[in-house]
This record gives structure tokens, sequence and C-alpha cells, in this order.
């Protein structure tokens, strides 16, 4: 049995899997999120803790004998997020989350100390943890100076469960303190924000043993003391569930975000276009992303402000839609990523007229979420990344319109996965497995069993080619009108 971990931002998922890795049980346990002013995004991490020890008191209360023959602990997480400790790990203050935009004068100030971009592979973003830490610095200069250690989420859990300091790379990466092509700590980049080598975590690979179970609590949960694997941030532990470890192979994750996930074997960045690249979950691998920030939420703002359900809206699309809409929409309602990189972005309808009605508004917010996706495609190909074929996962996969828009105007070949739960606890449980075994291949790291595939509809592609010229134009014709 292997047992994979997920601190996400709203629960904590624990997921138990058998030797085979089908699902034995999963138990979850609720989260809040504190915010004490505008902007701000905070968890305490105690109730982490405390969400922990309740799923995984449910997992042994509902299948202990199952539970006995645990042989790894795998751990994923929201990433980002800064967890200060004093020299005797004492939490200094409430953790400072990943959707947290408090810090964008300090993302000015570091990018001008230092080459995060060059060194770390990313743009500074209010989303990382360096500015999040610069900002208390300036704030809050009585925590910062008493901070011995700085966690990232997850690792806060692995120290309570094993009573040691350690990150991996996918987590590390997403810190901008961390070399990416290297897999080390940069020191230049840590001095520009005011940290030493010292106040971090010793770091190994995903797949790697990063300590045991504490006795206590292997007593407490009648298993074994088995090993802790070094694990992954939320998306990097999505693709290992996934199978996506090698170049070519990517996943679309159409959430309330939007995510396109491609691996790679270099270390190759595009900071120019907004690019995330990360180190993988497993040694000698990269990955990149691009990020849409509205993804589904296009369609659940669509919903509260027209007053009908997302899916009887989606039911307005034909499944197989024969030609564009004729409206045009942004789906920048909450400022965008990738590729723009601008949180003052704002979304639009272009081109309404008096006889469009309701569905070609529904099938437009579609199409506009599918070009933000079609971009992410773009940016990621300057940097080297070809994609063919995703996984298509999330809410919004379970429209076949939305998927065959998306195919058209991506060009991508989409997979929807058979049943089966494939999100980041699952990942974690692999990651589990091959810390326990020493195992890193498809043996372990299989791709799942496709249900459908859709291919792009050459037709509709070209008529998404010319569309995409016209959305392409949208935001800088937009971008001052508001």
């Amino acid at each position: 049995m292997y047992l994979g971990i997920d601190l996400g931002t709203s629960s904590v998922k624990a997921m138990l899997v058998d030797e085979t890795f089908a699902t034995v049980a999963v138990a979850h346990a609720g989260l809040t999120v504190q915010r004490p002013h505008p902007g701000w995004s905070e968890q305490a991490p105690a109730d982490w803790i405390t969400a922990t020890e309740s799923a995984l008191d449910q997992l042994r209360a509902s299948h202990g004998e199952a539970l006995a023959r645990l042989q790894g602990i795998g751990l994923s997480g929201h990433m980002h997020g800064g967890t200060l400790l004093d020299a005797s790990d004492a939490v200094l203050r409430p953790c400072i989350l990943w959707n947290d935009g408090r810090s964008g004068a300090q993302c000015d100030t570091l990018t001008g100390r230092a080459d995060f971009h060059g060194i770390a592979g990313n743009l500074v973003m209010a989303g990382f943890t360096a500015p999040k830490l610069l900002w208390v610095a300036e704030n809050e200069p009585e925590v910062f100076e008493k901070t011995a250690k700085v966690l990232l989420p997850k690792d806060y859990l692995r120290l309570w469960l094993t009573g040691e300091h350690v990150s991996e790379m996918s987590d590390a990466a997403g810190t901008l303190w961390l070399d990416t092509g290297k897999r080390d700590w940069s020191d230049t980049l840590l001095e520009a924000t005011g940290f030493t080598r010292s106040q971090m975590p010793a770091l190994v690979e995903g797949s790697d043993v990063s300590g045991r179970l504490r006795r206590e609590l292997a007593e407490r949960w009648g298993v074994p003391q088995v090993p802790v694997a070094g694990g992954a941030g939320d998306n990097a532990a999505t693709a290992c569930g996934m199978g996506v470890m090698r170049p070519g192979t990517g996943f679309l994750s159409l959430g309330t975000s939007g995510v396109l996930f491609a691996a790679s074997d270099q270390y190759q960045p595009n900071t120019g276009d907004a690019v995330h690249t990360f180190c993988h979950a497993v040694p000698e691998t990269w990955h990149q992303m691009g990020v849409i920030l509205s993804a589904t939420d296009s369609m659940t703002w669509l919903s509260e402000i027209t007053g009908r359900e997302v899916p009887e809206l989606a039911g307005l699309v034909p499944e197989r839609p024969e030609a564009p809409a004729r409206v045009g929409f942004l789906p920048y309602l909450s400022g965008e990523r990738t590729p723009l990189n601008d949180p003052d972005a704002a979304g639009a309808f272009v081109g309404l007229r008096r006889d469009v009605a309701l569905p070609e508004m529904v099938q437009a917010v579609m199409e506009g979420v599918a070009f933000a996706f079609a971009d992410c495609v773009r940016v990621l190909r300057k940097a080297g990344t070809e994609v063919e074929a995703a996984y298509a996962v999330g809410g919004g996969a379970r429209s076949r319109a939305w998927l065959e828009i998306m195919a058209a105007a991506t060009g991508l070949r989409l997979l929807v996965p058979a049943e089966g739960d494939f999100g980041a606890a699952f990942g974690a449980a692999k990651l589990a497995a091959a810390a326990a075994t020493g195992a890193t291949g498809p043996e372990v790291f299989a791709q799942p069993e496709v249900g459908a595939e859709i291919a792009p509809d050459a037709k509709l592609a070209d008529l998404y080619a010319k569309k995409y010229e016209a959305y392409m134009r949208g935001y800088p014709a937009t971008r001052d009108l508001a």
C-alpha cells in the first residue's frame, strides 16, 4: 500500500492505493483561507496538521487493515507559500499563500537586484515565494530577523511527519531561489532576498526518500515507520499521476484557472512570454507551464451574470460546432499570466450585435478560453517544447463541445482519461512507490487508459486560425479602454 497526501488550499486529501495503483480509500478534511486585507491570502500551518490528522484518522477507522500494510508516503501541495520558522521550529506568522498579491512592489525590487530570469528561469511575480518574503522583511522586520528556516507548505507537513527540513526540486523551483538548471539553491538569489543557504531545507528529488515516519505517528495510525518521498508541487504531482514524464507529453487542466503542462528533458526557459519553467519530480527532467487565470471561471462569471447554471449554459453549444461564434471574448477577468503577465488585463466581449443571443455568447466564452490555451501552446513552442497530445482534465473537460473547440483552436490532440482519479494525491502515492522501490519508469508512472480521443477538426481549425489572429489583436486594442 502507498499513501498520497495532497495539501490543497481548501482541503487535505489522503489517498491510499495498492501495489497496482488501484484506489483503496480516500479521505478529506477541509481548510479555510484567511483574508485579513484585500489581496491577502493566508493559512495557519497548524490547520494543515489538524486536517492531515483528521484525514489519516478517517483512513485508519475505515481501512485500518489495509493501512497497516503501508510501504511509503508521498506528499504534494500548493506551491509558493512561505512558512517561517524560528530556531525551535515554531511558526512565526501565518503562511502567505500562492494567490496572495501584496508583494507587487517587491517584484520590481528583486528584478533589479539579481538575474532571477536567467537563474531561476521565471519572471518575478507576486505569486512566488521570494517577493513575499521580501515583503515580510520590509513590513515585519521582527519576524524576518527571527526566521531560521523557510519551508513550503507540504514541506512543513514533512517536518511534522519526519522531523526533517527537506524540500524537493519541483516545489523549490517555485520559490525563485533555485538555480533551476543546476537543481540547487542559488546563493545569489537567496542573498538578493536577504537569506542564506542555511535557512533553506535540504533538497532531494521527488522520487527519493526524504525521511521516515516518526515512531509516535506510526504507532498512532498502526503503520510501519515507512519512507516519506520527496513528493512534488501540485501540478508536477498531477503529471506524475498521469505519467506525463517525457518530452511530447502534457496535460491540459480546464479548471477554475487553466494550466497547460509539458514535460521536457532540458532546461529551456521562456520568461519573455511568462512561461513557468520548473524542475519535474524525477531526476534530469523539467517541465513548463502556461497558466491562464480564468478558464472555467469565465463560464462561472457568465452563469452569475445570466442566472443560468454552468451545465445549462454549456448545453446551449452544439457538441460539434461547425463554425466560430460571430462574437469574440477575451477571458482576462482576473488579469492574465501567460503570455501577458498583466494583472490589470481586462476581459471583454467584442463584436456584439443586436441579433447575438446567449448560445453564441457561451460559445464565444469557450473559444476565448481555448485561444488563451492556444497562446500557451505557441509560447511553449517558442521555448522549444513541443506538445502534440495532452490529457484533458478538470471540470471543463466534461463538456464535449468545449473539448472540440479546444482541439481545433490549439491543434492539440486531446486525450480524455477513462474513469479514475488522476489528481495530485494519486501522483504523490506514485512518488511514494518510487521512493520505496527505487523504480521511476513506466512500471510506476504509467499513463492512464484513454476513454476518448478528440483530434482537431480540420475545417474548424482553419476557421479558428483566422479568428485567433483577431483574438491576438484584442488585448492591445482594449488594454487602455477601461
